[in-house]
């Protein structure tokens, strides 16, 4: 079950939005609200989230509060990897949260928050279990980033990927599972009431598995993805359909992003699209398909 939609994926974050393309996000703010007013037109009752940040910065929530984006948007997500990229402790969690409660009266979520067992599955097992500790009592969601380790042969979706050093190589060590399925230490352990932030690629294999595995973990919540760019390959529909039949166990934030080539004002995936019309399209036909608001029984008996 869709329980919400989030338009766009760290939309402050260069490998995932191309600012210098759109250096006062006026772009980005446009997409948001046309695709957050048609899905309204949709589904009225369905909650929209704000594309996680990340960095956590109050500055641009009020920069995107000038233009009406929170006006738009239901919910306001954060991401932070203290303990692998950002440069704060992980035991600032609560004031990293008020900072953005302080600019928005939206209800803030924590749609991906993960350590890498790069250096040590210990370490990984200690993130888990402090995380939990300081984040499920104070916010509504907590996206525990991610099930599954990226296999060695895939590219992890980073602008400037090797150049970036060993930080580029933490994005393979995320998993609570490794590359070949078998569970590292932190699996053992994982709290109930957290969520789980997994994307899977076009005709991911990994599916069945990540199934299989979130409902032993007892995952409730779940955050995944449809990639924009991944809906113009052969068979793209039928591989959605899959996916999110396979999903529907789950409640889940159903996140839309990722621009197409032949769309951006730039060849890329991070590109800001040429026509803002374009996404919305994208967002509404994938609202009809996997988030379409639930007819009312008694007009549906009437009917009859």
């Amino acid at each position: 079950m869709v329980e919400a939609v989030m338009l766009w994926n760290e939309p402050n974050n260069l490998s995932h939005w191309d600012f210098k393309r759109d250096p006062d996000w006026k772009l980005f703010a446009s997409m948001v609200i046309a695709a957050s007013k048609a899905i309204r037109r949709e589904n009225p009752g369905l909650p929209l989230v704000l594309g996680g940040i990340s960095p956590i910065d109050p500055n641009f929530i009020e920069l995107l509060g000038s233009y009406g984006v929170l006006d738009a948007v239901d919910v306001v997500a954060i991401h932070g990897f203290p303990l692998d990229w950002n440069h704060w402790q992980i035991h600032e969690w609560p004031k990293k949260i008020d900072e953005i409660r302080a600019v928005t009266n939206k209800p803030v979520w924590v749609s991906e928050v993960g350590v890498s067992s790069f250096g040590a599955e210990e370490v990984q097992a200690f993130g888990l279990q402090r995380t939990a500790e300081l984040l499920l009592p104070i916010v509504d969601r907590v996206h525990w980033y991610s099930l599954l380790d990226l296999p060695a042969t895939w590219t992890a979706t980073t602008r400037h990927k090797e150049a970036e050093g060993s930080a580029y190589y933490r994005h393979y060590y995320m998993g609570l599972l490794r590359e070949d399925g078998t569970p590292k230490l932190a699996a053992g352990s994982f709290p109930s009431g957290m969520g789980m932030c997994q994307w899977f690629h076009y005709e991911d294999p990994r599916l069945s598995l990540a199934v299989d595995w979130l409902q032993r973990l007892g995952v409730k919540y779940l955050r995944t993805g449809i990639s924009w760019a991944d809906s113009f390959r052969p068979n793209a529909e039928a591989w959605f359909d899959h996916q999110m039949g396979a999903l529907e166990p789950f409640t889940t934030t159903l996140t839309l992003c990722f621009t197409p080539e032949h769309l951006g004002l730039e060849p890329h995936y991070t590109s800001p699209p040429r026509r803002v019309e374009d996404f919305v399209e994208f967002a509404v036909w994938a609202v009809r398909k996997y988030a379409a608001a639930k007819k009312n029984k008694e007009v549906l008996i009437g009917a009859e």
